[in-house]
């Protein structure tokens, strides 16, 4: 498998500054995460933006579109904000020739209590074994990228009603 990881930013990607005490998005850190896992397979990791995904437009959402679909790769993993994941993934129906699954975290990675390593494993497991469409890895679910909601109350991820 080529894995092909295209970053985002989002929460996944956070980092506190002391100074400014406040969070802001640091380097992507999928990349350092799998490669510290010693995973089996080819890794590219791809920057595309450091944004939080409330402040997301439609135009960033075509410039994913656009590297999803220059990607040569069948196997694509986003980073991504978890409040504009859903929006972003409905705008990638249609590629009927790759596995796309979008993931984050609602705690940064660089926390000691994150879900970031789970939601990546659990990402990088789906792409092994879905068919070809878009989806989302959170809380230890996959879900249809038309068939998902983010339950704000509860902090994860619910097929939608």
């Amino acid at each position: 498998m080529k894995l092909h990881i295209l970053t985002t930013g989002g929460t996944i990607d956070k980092i506190y500054f002391d100074a400014l005490s406040e969070f802001q998005i640091g380097e992507p850190v999928i990349g350092g995460i799998l490669a510290s896992m010693n995973v089996g397979f080819e890794v590219q990791v791809e920057e595309l933006m450091r944004l939080d995904s409330l402040d997301m437009t439609d135009d960033h959402r075509r410039q994913i579109q656009k590297a999803v679909a220059a990607s040569a790769a069948e196997h694509i993993l986003i980073s991504h904000g978890t409040d504009g994941m859903v929006e972003t993934a409905r705008w990638l129906r249609g590629f009927s020739d790759k596995k796309i699954v979008l993931t984050g975290a609602l705690q940064p990675a660089a926390f000691a209590k994150t879900d970031a390593m789970f939601n990546i494993g659990t990402a990088v497991g789906a792409l092994q074994t879905v068919s070809p469409g878009v989806y989302i890895a959170m809380n230890g679910r996959i879900f249809s990228a038309d068939k998902v909601v983010k339950n704000h109350a509860q902090h994860r991820f619910e097929d939608r009603p």
